[in-house]
């Protein structure tokens, strides 16, 4: 009996494995995130995301069709209790080269932000700076995040609810400064899927004690939302992220994405009967290019 659940627990977590690289090498394939001869700058912060990330990478470069570098960067801000052995420790028994950057944002962020107020936006913004930086020093042409499907979806939210803007986190971005490229690997993996196999995986996860714990973040009331409307609607948040796939600029408002003011009829055009148009789910099918970036085996 026992033998007989370890088996199914095995061939459960083959199949998680295989469908969290099956997407991840996908959304590589589609926003063609990955190039020949890249040096990847991946960002491990010690979370969930974080390390899913270097590990389905590292997976896929043994069998991408084309050589890129990873480089795993971690950034030691200085938080209280920090464990700052954890990262290099579990880095240097994989056998990936790393770096660890000191800088104490903490007390920036702990100085500037009143007590009992977020500090996820000074927070970020500190750290991406600093990282842009060091992206250039060591010549990575990506810098890989570890936002995930639900990340995606909760930030469009966000905006929409708090900031009156239409906007989420691409796959792919060219940054401010014009000088770096951010991927997000794990754009189509869920959060579920992730926590499942980190868990797995047994990660050495490390919490953050400067945001991670705030009760009052706005996204948090955003992902309760989300989750709720999940577990009413099942399959809603997979639908949310294929509508921000899905935009058509003439059904929306936006004077500088639609040319609204040249808008004329066409006497012309042929008369035609306008019928309601059914949603077809389609089976899935692997594609050519992605098939080349996978083995085939993973999307068995």
């Amino acid at each position: 009996m026992k033998e007989l659940h370890e088996r199914q627990e095995r061939l459960e977590f083959n199949k998680l494995q295989k469908r969290l690289r099956r997407l991840v090498g996908t959304a590589i394939v589609d926003y063609n995130m990955i190039e020949d001869g890249d040096k990847v700058m991946v960002c491990l912060s010690g979370g969930k995301d974080s390390y899913t990330m270097l590990d389905i990478l590292l997976s896929l470069q043994k069998t991408a069709p084309i050589s890129f570098e990873i480089v795993a960067v971690n950034m030691d801000q200085k938080q209280p209790g920090f464990p700052e052995h954890v990262l290099p420790e579990y880095l240097t028994a994989l056998g990936v080269p790393f770096h660890v950057i000191e800088k104490d944002t903490y007390s920036i962020v702990k100085e500037i932000i009143p007590e009992g107020k977020t500090t996820c936006g000074l927070c970020s913004r500190l750290r991406r700076g600093t990282l842009y930086s060091f992206a250039d020093e060591i010549g990575a042409t990506k810098i890989a995040l570890g936002h995930h499907r639900d990340d995606i979806i909760e930030t469009l939210f966000l905006n929409m609810f708090y900031g009156g803007k239409l906007k989420a986190m691409p796959p792919k971005l060219l940054a401010d400064n014009k000088r770096n490229i951010l991927i997000r690997p794990l754009a189509y993996c869920s959060e579920a899927d992730i926590i499942e196999f980190a868990e797995a995986k047994g990660f050495p996860i490390i919490p953050c004690n400067l945001c991670g714990s705030q009760e009052n973040l706005q996204r948090q009331v955003i992902k309760d939302m989300l989750h709720a409307w999940e577990r009413q609607y099942p399959g809603r948040t997979e639908t949310l992220f294929s509508a921000i796939k899905n935009v058509t600029p003439s059904q929306l408002a936006d004077t500088s994405l639609f040319n609204f003011t040249d808008l004329r009829a066409d006497k012309t055009a042929a008369v035609e009967d306008e019928a309601e148009s059914c949603a077809t789910v389609e089976t899935f099918t692997p594609r050519a290019d992605v098939v080349q970036f996978l083995d085939a085996s993973d999307i068995l």
